[in-house]
């Protein structure tokens, strides 16, 4: 009877330790596709639409978050070391995420910087200056980095080259949409309205692209975690004055109050518009992708500025 028990001990803990094995398989490799970890939801927008089903996309940046400043939990920044690439925008962008994509590159993980593969501009004030990484407001730069990121996703093992090129090819054709699109529009504009004051300097490539002024920034940096001075915005109220401007264009991620602190002090009416510069929306939301983003902004910017034409 002893024996009987302990045999069928023997085969339980075997069936149990078969399981225990099956289940942490699943659990830890199931997925064989190879991982692109991706630091910032636009880009990570453009990656999951070039590779689609073949690579486990992981995004890093929330949608509604502010690059400069999200954070990852540790899971991700541990699963950013193990991957087969790694897309960052750069440019000084993703503030609170580079250490960990520095350490992910110490472990040998390859790193595409998207900044890399453009021709940068420089935000610009009285007393700092700095390259600007807000790049993807221009759909021809943002051509030039899909066609460097194409290139960088040929080399990662376990993507197919000819499906790769083939979506690369329509996701090229979108932008050239977009840019055709963006062109028109603004060409409606007439040049004395073509100027424009953000809440920081974030148009600096789309005014390079389309012949736009930067009138100025509420926050006078290429980041969100700068703070203006009282200077800073008595020289910006003049300079509203002095073009006209009708409206400031505030990201939808960060709070309007400085904004509206600067309209106080003009004394004509300022409309403030959010528009979502540095991060995509949730779904059915407006900006739920990179394309759908830049035709809602330009849509917005066109409207904007011809307020009381």
């Amino acid at each position: 009877m002893t024996g009987v028990r302990r045999s069928t001990v023997a085969v339980a803990v075997a069936v149990a330790s078969l399981a225990l094995g099956a289940t942490g398989c699943t659990a830890a490799g199931s997925d064989d596709r190879p991982l692109v970890a991706v630091t910032t939801n636009i880009l990570g927008d453009v990656v999951e639409r070039v590779v689609g089903d073949s690579a486990d996309v992981m995004v890093l940046m929330p949608r509604g978050a502010d690059p400069h400043s999200f954070e990852v939990s540790a899971q991700e920044a541990a699963r950013l070391r193990t991957a087969d690439l790694v897309v960052e925008n750069g440019l000084g962008l993703e503030e609170g995420v580079a250490r960990h994509v520095e350490a992910a590159a110490s472990d040998g993980v390859r790193v595409f910087t998207a900044g890399e593969a453009i021709d940068v501009l420089e935000w610009t004030s009285e007393d700092a200056s700095g390259p600007d990484p807000h790049f993807w407001t221009d759909p021809a730069r943002m051509t030039d980095v899909v066609d460097a990121l194409g290139q960088e996703l040929h080399d990662v093992p376990g993507l197919d080259d000819e499906a790769l090129d083939t979506a690369l090819g329509s996701y090229r054709a979108d932008l050239d949409t977009l840019d055709e699109d963006m062109t028109v529009a603004f060409d409606a504009l007439p040049e004395d309205r073509r100027a424009l004051v953000t809440n920081h300097h974030v148009f600096g490539y789309l005014a390079d692209r389309f012949g736009f002024r930067v009138v100025g920034a509420v926050i006078p940096s290429g980041t969100t975690l700068a703070s203006p001075s009282a200077a800073d915005l008595r020289d910006l109220a003049a300079a509203i004055e002095a073009t006209g401007v009708p409206t400031i264009f505030v990201d939808a991620s960060q709070p309007a109050r400085l904004a509206e602190v600067l309209a106080d002090e003009v004394d004509v009416h300022v409309e403030i518009r959010s528009l979502a510069t540095e991060s995509l929306t949730a779904e059915g939301e407006g900006a739920d992708s990179y394309l759908e983003m830049m035709r809602s902004n330009t849509e917005a910017i066109v409207d904007g500025l011809s307020t009381g034409e």
